[in-house]
């Protein structure tokens, strides 16, 4: 008789997901119920969904969660760590949910050091709705609002969130990482729980940024989308841990 290996994480839901083929949301959620699981938190963590393509992110992590009103995620967070201060509270949002509507809302929830953890994931584009410019899309990316690719004249430059956030001093660990291969999912996976077990020693506010693909939107099959995500994405957005407390090795 064999051992089992792999299995699926005790805070997934056994229950399938919504998302387009070669989507990376659903190995991001395993990402992080692995991580709970490992922290023996499930019973104590309160996820946030936000509203975007993992608006039924609900549906799928086996522990409390929320519901926010586009982009306020980090606002209820903040009155969900408050009230349950020993609970493990983290956001999952996108970069239209985040970087556009909820932009402010994670700026303050940073400056103000709520000791709360977000996973940003970041595929430059409006996912949920149909496709339109994030603002996180790339410079010459086409989208269905930029149909001739983003122009630095009309809707300026990408936002660099994490290195935005890291000038806070709220903020205690915001790191960027990637989920286009193996050797960048274990990564991604390391700054995830890393993340989880500063919160859960006190520390401030912490982000992970994960770089993700949206074929469907991207109009590319799965292997294209990880490889323009390499070509062009990495270079603008450099994986990093851009601050971290000190005496906690990057």
């Amino acid at each position: 008789m064999s051992d089992k290996i792999f299995q699926r994480p005790q805070a997934l839901k056994d229950v399938s997901f919504h998302y387009c083929p070669g989507c990376h949301h659903g190995i991001i959620h395993r990402l992080v119920a692995e991580v709970i699981d490992e922290l023996n938190a499930s019973d104590k963590t309160i996820g946030i969904a936000p509203v975007g393509c993992s608006v039924l992110a609900y549906e799928y992590f086996n522990c409390d969660m929320f519901e926010a009103a586009h982009g306020r995620a980090p606002a209820v967070a903040t009155g969900v760590k408050r009230v349950h201060p020993d609970a493990l509270v983290f956001t999952y949002q996108g970069d239209g949910d985040l970087a556009a509507i909820g932009c402010a809302e994670i700026v303050h929830a940073a400056a103000r050091g709520e000791k709360i953890t977000t996973i940003f994931v970041n595929n430059a584009i409006y996912g949920m709705t149909g496709g339109q410019m994030a603002p996180t899309s790339l410079l010459g990316q086409v989208t269905n609002t930029s149909p001739y690719g983003r122009s630095e004249t009309s809707a300026g430059l990408p936002i660099r969130v994490s290195e935005m956030l890291a000038t806070l001093d709220g903020a205690k660990f915001i790191a960027r990482v990637a989920v286009n291969n193996p050797a960048n999912m274990a990564k991604a996976k390391a700054a995830i729980k890393k993340a989880f077990e500063l919160q859960q020693k006190g520390e401030g506010f912490s982000l992970v940024e994960v770089l993700s693909t949206c074929p469907t939107n991207w109009g590319m099959t799965p292997l294209d989308s990880s490889e323009w995500l390499e070509k062009h994405m990495i270079p603008y957005y450099p994986l990093a841990t851009f601050k971290t407390p000190e005496g906690v090795s990057k």
